[in-house]
C-alpha cells in the first residue's frame, strides 16, 4: 500500500489553489455570464407568439437537455474542427458550458416571467408601457426574485461541471490535481484537496445565495 504523502500535500495547496484562480473561476464565471445572455434570449424567444423564434427555442432547449453535457463539450473541441471551426481549449469550453447553461437557465427565466400574475401586464398597459417598457420595467424584476434561487443552484452546479474542461486540456483545478499526482500515484490526497477547494467555493456561492434571496424578499410586500 502506498504511503500518503503529506508533504507533497502541503505543496500543492498553492497550483492547486492556482488552477481554481486562474482556471475554475473564470471559466464559470464567464460562462454563466454568457449562459445567462443565452437564457434571456431562448426564454423570451420561447414565450413568442411568433413561431419563427419559439420553435427554434424549444429545439434548442431539447437538443442541449437531452444530451450529456461532456459530449457537448466533445463535439466543440473534437467535432467543430471537421466543419472547419477550430477553437482552443478555453473557447470551446466557454461555448459548451454557456450553451449548456442558457439551455437549463432559459426555463428557470421562462417560468419565472409566466409566474407573474396577468394583471401585471394589465397595470402597465393602462399607464401607457408597450410590451418591451412591461418586461424590462414591470415583470423582469419581478422575476428576478423568483429566479435568483434555482439560479443560484445552476451556477453551484457549473462550478463543479467545469471539471470536465480537463478533457479537454483546460487547466483548471482537477487537471492541475491530475498534473501533480501523476508522477506519485498520490491520486486520494490529491483529489480529496480538489474537492475540499471546490466545497469551499460552493459553500461561499450558497450563502451568498441566501443572502441575496433575504435581500430580494425585503422588496416584497408581506
Amino acid at each position: 500500500m502506498t504511503n500518503f504523502d503529506y508533504g507533497l500535500v502541503l505543496k500543492s495547496l498553492w497550483p492547486l489553489a492556482q488552477g481554481l484562480i486562474f482556471g475554475t473561476i473564470p471559466l464559470t464565471l464567464i460562462s454563466f455570464v454568457l449562459g445567462l445572455i443565452v437564457a434571456l434570449a431562448v426564454a423570451l424567444a420561447r414565450l413568442s407568439n411568433n413561431r419563427w423564434f419559439e420553435l427554434p427555442a424549444r429545439g434548442f432547449v431539447s437538443i442541449i437537455r437531452g444530451t450529456p453535457l461532456l459530449l457537448q463539450l466533445f463535439m466543440v473541441f473534437f467535432g467543430l474542427p471537421s466543419l472547419g471551426i477550430v477553437l482552443d481549449p478555453w473557447p470551446s469550453a466557454i461555448v459548451a458550458f454557456s450553451l449548456n447553461v442558457g439551455a437549463y437557465a432559459s426555463e428557470i427565466i421562462r417560468a419565472a416571467i409566466q409566474s407573474i400574475g396577468k394583471g401585471q401586464w394589465e397595470a402597465a398597459k393602462t399607464i401607457g408601457l408597450n410590451r418591451e417598457q412591461t418586461l424590462e420595467l414591470v415583470i423582469l424584476p419581478q422575476a428576478a426574485r423568483v429566479a435568483v434561487p434555482p439560479l443560484g443552484n445552476t451556477l453551484i452546479a457549473l462550478v463543479k461541471d467545469t471539471s470536465l474542461a480537463s478533457v479537454v486540456l483546460v487547466t483548471d483545478i482537477l487537471r492541475k490535481a491530475q498534473e501533480i499526482a501523476a508522477p506519485t500515484f498520490q491520486f486520494f490526497l490529491l483529489y480529496s484537496v480538489a474537492a475540499v477547494y471546490y466545497w469551499v467555493v460552493c459553500f461561499f456561492l450558497s450563502v451568498a445565495q441566501k443572502r441575496l434571496e433575504l435581500r430580494l424578499d425585503r422588496w416584497v410586500a408581506k
